[in-house]
Parts: structure tokens; C-alpha cells; sequence
């Protein structure tokens, strides 16, 4: 009987071979993965792509809103240059075209603010096209900022949160959009503020306006004119009233208002070398709805309300401290006025020589009629209910001035200023808003038709 075969070579051949099929289904299966996961991410890069094309408004958006800073004091030198692209681009065109023939572009510093943000709205609701640019600094509650800032948007202003300081931002925004004009509301405000942080008023007021400056004579094509704001404090301790444009203002009494004026000496050298044209109006204490905090109406009004004490000040000899109360609206038309007369700056974009002279005005804007703060105080009393409890007090030497008056014969001639709004009327439309917007609720006192807080 012979021997069985041998089976142990084939089987050793069948397993080698099955080893081999299994080897290269896996290498097939691995290259099929790596295949699938390029394809994915293709497809996601080109969706994304697709997405910032068709929808640039909402990714803006969201890069906008970035801007915020976590720390309630920010950087004035923030630099916005990583959010730059075609979706910034496009928001800030749309916001800057107007919808009016011949209608202005205006870039509008300090947008968030007491007068930007009023001047915004009335830009934007005649057909203008307005791009504001705001730091939302924190010299007041920020809140009240961001409030405004709502409104604008509802309006369809957009607010690009920088700084006049951050030159990169500013010459993006001119390269993204020619503005015919600017209006430069951006300010450290205040007189007493200075004592306790007097490099802010260097940094906004004087570096701020340079940086400005810079940018529209040597990178603006072309050129805008620039109505900007500057103060009735430049008058100082001028005695003769009313003030007019044409008085010296070589003694100012506060480093705001030596910042003014330095201002102004700043906006005389820009025109004169580079053919910028330039309006200064000096505000003449503006009050009103959305106001400043740090403003006396609007302080007093919260103190009254809450029953704590104010403090009223009087001039060495008895005389009451009065100011050229200036309703809002009233001033909002003078810059309007001012910017509608603006004529164009004659230099030669990238900073070159001018072709000829180039407009530079001075106007103030006031109300022509000085009252007494003791008044102020008196018609607040009658509009909240409320009898005020006053600490009169000698007005120190810490900045502020005994009186201020307007002589606006020059802004009616040549901007067709005309102040309309008595401070009874103006202060009964402040208080409405407030104790709307502060959700506090007056109730008619027994016996009478005045009104208290409830």
C-alpha cells in the first residue's frame, strides 16, 4: 500500500495567497478612506466659500461683533487689520452709499455718542450715506453707547468699533470707500475729567485729530472736507459777551479746552500745507434726549430723582453760574448746514502740493440765550415733581467758566443756522426720554398737576 500524498506545501502555498488577498483589500480599503476624507474637505472648503459669497452681511456680522473687547477699558491702538476682507468691505460700501441724488458720504467719528449719533440719524433719514466708527470707551457707562448703537443699526447705519488713533483702520476705510466728507465728533469731552486722566484728552484730542488728518490729506483719494467739533470752552476767560468767532481765545482755563484749541491751530496747518478743507463749530453745552451722563441736567436729574443732594455753583460775589443751553436737534441741523456748505479740499491726494486755497471756517453754535443753572434746576423740579436738595457752593478754580453766550450771526448767514428750542421745551423732551429709558414711572401729585416719581 503506498504512502499518502504530501498536502503540506499546497496548504502552506493556499495560506501565503490568502494572506496576500487580505493585505491588499486593506490597502484598497485605506486608499478609499483617504480618498473619501479628501473629497470631504474639498466639498467643505467650496461650501464655506459658497456661504461668505452669498451671505457676506451675516459672517460680517459676526467679525464685527468680535471687535469687543472682554476688558472695559480698551486699547485705544486696537488694530482691526485681521478682520479686513470683501465681507467688510461690502458692509462698509453699503452703509457709506447714499440713496439720494447727489446725496453725501459721511464718515461720522465718535457715531455712538450724544451729537454722532443723533447727527447719524439725520444723515441716514435723508438720504445720505453714513459709516460711523466709535471706540466705545468707557468715560461713561458704555451701555448707553451700545443703546445708541442699536438704534443706528436699526437704521441701517453701520458702526465699525475702532479708533481714531489706529491709522490701518482708518485708511482701510478709505481705500473701501471714497467719502466725500467727514465729521469728526470723536472727543475726549469733559472739564473736570482732565485732573484725573489728563493723557486721554492729549491722546483723542490733539494725537487722534492728527492721525485723522494724515490719513484723509495723504491717503484719501479724493480728499473730503472735514467738519469737526471743537468747544465753546476755547473762549476760556473771555469776559466780553456775547462771544463771537473773531475773539481771542488765547487763555483757556481747562486742558480740554486748551486741547480745542490746539485743535483748531492743528486744522489751520493741515489746510495751509495740504489744502484740506476744514469747519470747526464750537458746541455751545448741548443737552437732550440720549445725553451725556456727565452732564449737569442729566445728573441732576438722576440725583433729584433718587432725593440726594446736587451742587449748585455760584460765582465769588454771589452772581449764578449761567450757560448757553443748546438743544440737540438745534445743533444737529448746524452740522448739517455745515457739512451741506462744506466745499472740496483742493490738495492733492497721497499728500501732494494743493491746486489753490482751500475753505476753512469757524462757526459757533449756541442758543443766544444764557440761563441760569439755578433755573435749570428750577424747571426740572416742575417737570419731575420733585423738589431738588441744593448745596450752593463759590465755584472753584478747577476748569469751568462763570458764563458762556453765543454769537451765532455768522452760522445763521453762511449755514442758515437758527436755534428754535427754548430750554423748557428742550428739558420737558430730555426728561420724557429718560424716565422712559431708565423705566422709571412719575406719578400726578394730589392736588396739582405736577408729576414725582413713583
Amino acid at each position: 500500500m503506498g504512502s499518502p500524498p504530501d498536502t503540506s506545501k499546497s496548504t502552506k502555498l493556499e495560506r501565503y495567497n490568502s494572506y496576500l488577498r487580505r493585505m491588499s483589500s486593506a490597502k484598497l480599503l485605506a486608499a478609499s478612506s483617504k480618498l473619501l476624507f479628501r473629497a470631504t474637505l474639498l466639498a467643505t472648503i467650496l461650501l464655506i466659500i459658497l456661504l461668505t459669497l452669498h451671505y457676506p452681511f451675516s459672517i460680517s456680522y459676526l467679525s464685527i461683533s468680535s471687535y469687543s473687547s472682554p476688558s472695559p477699558h480698551r486699547s485705544l491702538l486696537s488694530s482691526f487689520s485681521d478682520s479686513f476682507g470683501p465681507a467688510w468691505d461690502r458692509d462698509v460700501r453699503r452703509s457709506a452709499i447714499p440713496r439720494r441724488n447727489a446725496g453725501l458720504s459721511v464718515l461720522v467719528t465718535g457715531a455712538a455718542g450724544f451729537v454722532g449719533s443723533h447727527c447719524s440719524l439725520a444723515l441716514k433719514k435723508r438720504g445720505d450715506g453714513v459709516v460711523g466708527l466709535d471706540n466705545f470707551n468707557s468715560y461713561y457707562d458704555p451701555a448707553l453707547k451700545r443703546s445708541r448703537q442699536a438704534l443706528l443699526t436699526r437704521h441701517a447705519i453701520l458702526i465699525v468699533e475702532g479708533d481714531i488713533n489706529d491709522s490701518s483702520l482708518l485708511t482701510q476705510l478709505f481705500a473701501t470707500y471714497p467719502f466725500t466728507h467727514v465729521l469728526q465728533l470723536a472727543a475726549q469731552a469733559g472739564v473736570r475729567y482732565a485732573a484725573k486722566n489728563p493723557h486721554s484728552y492729549v491722546t483723542s484730542n490733539v494725537a487722534g485729530l492728527v492721525s485723522l488728518f494724515e490719513v484723509a490729506a495723504k491717503s484719501a483719494d479724493p480728499q473730503p472736507a472735514i467738519v469737526w467739533a471743537s468747544s465753546s470752552s476755547v473762549y476760556g476767560l473771555n469776559e466780553k459777551s456775547p462771544f463771537s468767532e473773531s475773539d481771542p481765545t488765547d487763555h483757556p482755563a481747562s486742558l480740554y479746552a486748551a486741547t480745542k484749541k490746539a485743535g483748531e491751530a492743528i486744522a489751520h496747518t493741515y489746510n495751509h500745507i495740504y489744502g484740506l478743507s476744514f469747519t470747526a463749530l464750537r458746541f455751545f453745552t448741548v443737552y437732550g434726549p440720549m445725553g451725556r451722563p456727565d452732564m449737569a441736567y442729566f445728573f441732576f436729574t438722576k440725583a433729584i430723582l433718587a432725593g440726594k443732594p446736587i451742587t449748585v455753583f455760584r460765582i465769588p460775589g454771589g452772581k449764578d453760574v449761567a450757560r448757553d443751553f443748546t438743544y440737540i436737534d438745534d445743533v444737529v441741523k448746524g452740522c448739517l448746514g455745515a457739512l451741506d456748505t462744506a466745499e472740496k479740499s483742493t490738495g492733492t491726494p497721497g499728500g501732494g502740493p494743493k491746486t489753490g486755497p482751500a475753505q476753512l471756517r469757524v462757526y459757533n453754535l449756541g442758543n443766544t440765550s444764557p440761563v441760569p443753572v439755578v433755573k435749570l434746576v428750577s424747571i426740572l423740579e416742575k417737570l419731575l415733581g420733585v423738589r431738588a436738595k441744593k448745596n450752593v457752593v463759590t465755584m472753584p478754580s478747577n476748569g469751568d467758566v462763570p458764563f458762556t453766550h453765543a454769537n451765532i450771526s455768522l452760522a445763521a448767514r453762511d449755514i442758515g443756522y437758527r436755534p428754535t428750542t427754548d430750554l423748557s421745551t428742550g428739558l420737558q423732551k430730555f426728561v420724557k426720554w429718560y424716565v422712559h429709558y431708565y423705566g422709571i414711572k412719575l406719578k400726578a401729585e394730589a392736588g396739582g398737576g405736577q408729576m414725582a416719581a413713583a
